[in-house]
């Protein structure tokens, strides 16, 4: 199972990908980075995209269940419950940016940001990789 290094340089090998990072969304730190960053600062970039995976991952119209499912909706405040929402895709004129969100067993706090140039980047083959990286990456 890859690691936080390893998972960010098997993104950077998808096409059209200029800057990748390992982001916990409740502190906006950058667990990892690698490549560019679209404002020159990993650090502010990171805080920027945790406030918007924050949102995502905290409001309730998101957190709608499938049609005919039991229970309760989930309560993301939990230790180890993941957020409803699995990706956040922002589009711009010039690029794409995928916020996956990977399940851990301690928090579930943390997320992939991929930074794909929208000219040379597939969207949809991006998304499928990300999922799978995130289904696999260690956090230690």
């Amino acid at each position: 199972m890859p690691g936080i290094d390893e998972c960010l340089l098997d993104v950077m090998r998808l096409p059209g990908a200029r800057g990748a990072a390992v982001v916990d969304w409740t502190s906006g730190l950058a667990l990892g980075t690698v490549g560019e960053s679209p404002n020159g600062d990993h650090e502010a970039t990171a805080a920027e995209t945790a406030e918007v995976a924050r949102m995502a991952a905290e409001q309730p119209a998101f957190a709608a269940q499938a049609p005919g499912a039991a229970g309760p909706l989930p309560d993301t405040a939990v230790a180890g419950t993941p957020p409803p929402v699995e990706d956040v895709i922002v589009t711009t004129r010039a690029g794409y940016h995928i916020l996956r969100f990977v399940e851990t067993a301690f928090d579930s706090s943390v997320f992939l940001h991929l930074w794909l140039d929208r000219a040379e980047g597939n969207l949809a083959l991006a998304r499928l990789r990300l999922g799978e990286l995130a289904e696999r990456m260690v956090l230690s």
